[in-house]
């Protein structure tokens, strides 16, 4: 089963700090979804993600200005729910019909409540005591909802915090539910992806499973080299990596000096011993130490640590001073 056959949810990014987390809530719950900025958004990439629901994130631009970020009319039109979230409430609204002013006194940064107006689907869970805590962080406001929609929750600096269209599955809301300062906020996602008729068949493991074959298909009978820091990333890469094509994988740790006290032995003790991985370890803590001897902008630092790592990945035969590390018999 591969990506295209997954319900597929879109997340427009319009510059939020926090739209992982709309991400992380949505994986939570098993559902596939995608992050994709507001500028790669077009009709035909609508047509071609076919999105069962979409959420906009929110941003630091206001609607307000000339060439703020919009997405595509067409979104309106696809028939499928979508979730607006502060500053994708706020293009909603100016989209739809609406109006959105400037601050003047309504600007909120930090916690607030919201009470409920009247029931809504996407509410349902929440309200269970007279009010819930949110997160704000706007500077516009929505001053008039757009037609066929209305309010169903309202705070002291925000008449419009929860607004919808049910009929068209349109909602909006002007906090943030994907940060822990909301601690309902959970919820809200969970309502929307049952409204929109998810099934939640995401999982890590399908993931996995999917990566894997993607990447045998991919490389062949090919070999790969893999950068190797020891972080997240490259950890993640080099065991799916593994786990495609086994010895045709050879990963590269350029030790430069910079690690935790005996971090470097705890990489190449896990990826060497742990997943028989072959690894080459290149010992050349003297190189980036003496290229980053009397520097003290972390920039220039920056770009001395990737340009020396690109070029010894890139060095054949393999480093004087690296150490192969044979995998261990299977």
């Amino acid at each position: 089963m591969d990506i295209q056959s997954h319900e597929r949810l879109l997340i427009i990014d319009f510059g939020s700090q926090v739209t992982q987390l709309i991400a992380r809530r949505l994986r939570e719950l098993n559902v596939y979804c995608e992050i994709h900025p507001f500028q790669n958004v077009t009709d035909a990439f609508l047509d071609e993600f076919a999105p069962k629901a979409v959420i906009f994130s929110g941003g630091p631009a206001s609607v307000i200005d000339e060439g703020s970020p919009r997405p595509p009319e067409k979104i309106f039109d696809l028939g499928v729910p979508i979730l607006g979230i502060c500053y994708g409430q706020q293009v909603m609204m100016q989209m739809l019909g609406g109006k959105v002013l400037r601050g003047h006194g309504t600007a909120e940064f930090g916690r607030a409540y919201v009470a409920p107006a009247e029931k809504l689907d996407l509410l349902e869970g929440w309200f269970l005591t007279e009010r819930e805590q949110v997160w704000m962080s706007h500077g516009d406001h929505v001053a008039e909802i757009a037609d066929g929609f209305k309010v169903y929750g309202t705070s002291p600096n925000a008449p419009f915090a929860v607004t919808a269209d049910p009929s068209r599955h349109f909602y909006a809301v002007q906090f943030h539910p994907e940060v822990h300062h909301t601690p309902n906020g959970a919820k809200l996602y969970e309502n929307f992806v049952r409204i929109a008729g998810f099934s939640g068949d995401w999982t890590m493991g399908v993931y996995r499973d999917q990566a894997i074959e993607a990447i045998r298909e991919q490389v062949g009978d090919r070999n790969v080299i893999c950068g190797l820091s020891g972080g997240v990333d490259s950890s993640v890469a080099a065991v799916l990596i593994h786990e495609a094509i086994g010895d045709q994988l050879t990963c590269v740790f350029v030790d430069h000096g910079l690690l935790r006290q005996g971090e470097a032995e705890e990489v190449v003790t896990m990826f060497r011993d742990h997943y028989n991985m072959p690894l080459i370890h290149a010992d050349e803590q003297e190189l980036f130490l003496g290229e980053l001897d009397g520097v003290s902008d972390p920039e220039k630092k920056r770009k001395i640590i990737g340009r020396l790592s690109a070029a010894q990945l890139h060095r054949s035969p393999p480093l004087s001073r690296a150490r192969p590390c044979d995998p261990l018999p299977r």
